[in-house]
């Protein structure tokens, strides 16, 4: 699919670490309102510039446009592209009034094109195992979820500074503006709407804790740097979602069941840990010792955490295994390597892949319309809650997804798990502490 990207700030470069990967992505050029930003990006990446967002779109040969543009333009943008007759694919979120959001979808539909958008990690294979691994029963039945969106002290950690491998600055006053949860929540809501259904009552709590985090003047000043949803799924699973700019980073997801939890280290990396623990009355009563609660090496002798999983594999999961392209200094590529193995691991193309591969079929897309209505009306409720607090109906519901398409042979996580040795000869100790 040919397509053409409208932005080049920061997230452009993340985007630009899985290109190598896509080849069936033909990038016809970019535009950005910053001149000097684009030439950069021409520079760096061999791309033809658009001299303005009419060119861009007077281009035949552009298909799609991937909007990648501040949210504020994010209206501006994707209905030009959709009046020019190009599909498009928005970075979250695609608005921040759920009227306007509806209204893009409506004239989508009504011109025969495909609206999508982020978050990409849908189709990561952390969350490809997660939902096998409940599918398999291996928890067996979902009862509830804990999710952290915890991004760090933002006042601390001097984001003014931070710059892409190409120069483009963290957009650190637009974060703060829009609200981290505006920005963020969506990575956590999409795992768990795909798995568990639409969520059919919310009740949240929103607040501004840290007032100055930079000297850069703000508008609004007063947005919200913390939110807690409390979500009840379709399925009968509860879920407490947690964002904010203030505690230290913490990407984390347990899906835990009547029988099991599900750990998922980090949202943010496509190919995250993940750990099965199939509760047992020895894991369980171990987790009382505070040793065995703060010591990792011991306290899984007995069961506390559960095994790792293999990742199941998709058809881009090499994509975020190495980088090419984006930086070519030592420094660039030590970095790309420690963020790889340490941080995190995003494909952000495999969203605008997935597009792209169900136009070329003649299928649905991945995600509904009503999907993604879903997610950002979600995201919108949960930000505005308040310190009043509020409880919702959401008024969005989609049709269920269909579970990801696998490569290769699959194990099954319930049949394959196993107590350790040491787990089982405990068993017997467990038993006699508790008798008297």
């Amino acid at each position: 699919m040919k397509i053409a990207f409208v932005g080049c700030g920061y997230v452009f470069d993340i985007y630009m670490r899985t290109r190598w990967a896509h080849e069936e992505l033909d990038i016809r050029g970019v535009y950005d309102i910053d001149t000097a930003r684009s030439a950069v990006v021409a520079r760096h990446y061999s791309f033809h510039v658009y001299p303005s967002l009419q060119a861009l779109l007077a281009d035949g040969d552009v298909e799609a446009v991937i909007n990648l543009t501040s949210i504020r333009s994010h209206d501006e943008v994707t209905r030009a592209a959709l009046e020019a007759g190009k599909h498009v694919y928005s970075e979250k979120p695609f608005t921040t009034d759920f009227a306007r959001t509806q209204a893009l979808f409506d004239l989508a539909r009504e011109r025969g094109l495909v609206l999508s958008g982020a978050p990409s990690n849908l189709y990561c294979d952390a969350i490809a195992t997660m939902w096998k691994a409940v599918r398999d029963g291996a928890i067996g039945r979902p009862v509830l979820v804990y999710a952290e969106m915890d991004d760090n002290p933002a006042h601390l950690m001097q984001l003014e500074k931070v710059q892409s491998p190409t120069g483009a600055p963290f957009p650190y006053a637009e974060e703060f503006q829009e609200g981290c949860t505006v920005e963020h929540v969506s990575y956590h809501l999409v795992w768990l709407c795909a798995m568990f259904g639409p969520a059919l009552k919310v009740t949240a709590f929103s607040s501004q804790l840290v007032p100055h985090k930079t000297a850069t003047p703000l508008n609004p000043a007063d947005t919200p740097d913390f939110s807690v949803a409390c979500l009840h799924f379709a399925n009968g699973v509860a879920a407490r979602i947690t964002c904010t700019w203030v505690s230290p980073r913490d990407h984390q997801m347990r899906i835990i069941g009547e029988a099991g939890e599900i750990t998922v280290d980090n949202a943010f990396h496509d190919q995250a840990a993940v750990h099965l623990e199939r509760f047992s009355r020895v894991g369980l009563a171990a987790r009382k010792a505070y040793t065995l609660r703060t010591q990792p090496l011991f306290g899984r002798l007995f069961g506390i955490g559960g095994r790792r999983l293999p990742l199941v594999r998709r058809w881009k999961s090499h994509a975020v295994e190495v980088e090419k392209g984006v930086g070519h200094s030592l420094k660039h590529r030590f970095v790309s390597w420690l963020r790889r193995r340490e941080i995190y691991a995003q494909d952000k193309l495999l969203g605008i892949a997935e597009m792209a591969r169900a136009l070329q079929q003649g299928r649905p897309q991945p995600m509904s319309p009503d999907f993604h209505m879903h997610l950002n009306e979600l995201s919108l409720l949960i930000q505005r809650a308040g310190r009043e607090g509020a409880s919702f109906t959401p008024s969005t519901r989609f049709a269920p997804l269909s579970p990801p398409e696998l490569a290769g042979e699959q194990a099954d996580y319930l049949r394959r798990y196993r107590p350790g040795p040491f787990e089982r000869a405990a068993a017997g100790l467990v038993e006699a502490l508790h008798r008297r």
